[in-house]
């Protein structure tokens, strides 16, 4: 992370007065808490090739055909 970017947050947390500090604490303490939690691609390596390939192209078909077009009456 740029140092500019914390000396701008330390600079802007100064401003505010106590109680939204708190505020501010407890938000980053969730966002720690919520960080996106995920497995390195070399994981799943082993499912490569897992789908048959004619059942590969059925699915591209499907998506091509249902989810590239648009339905003007939809809303």
């Amino acid at each position: 992370m740029s140092t500019t970017v914390i000396d701008e947050i330390i600079e802007r947390l100064r401003a505010l007065p106590h109680e939204s500090r708190w505020r501010v604490l407890e938000f980053t303490r969730t966002l720690g808490l919520s960080a996106p939690h995920g497995v390195p691609g070399r994981q799943l390596l082993r499912f490569a090739g897992a789908i048959p390939l004619e059942d590969v192209k059925q699915m591209r078909q499907a998506i091509e055909q249902g989810c590239e077009q648009i339905d003007v009456n939809e809303w």
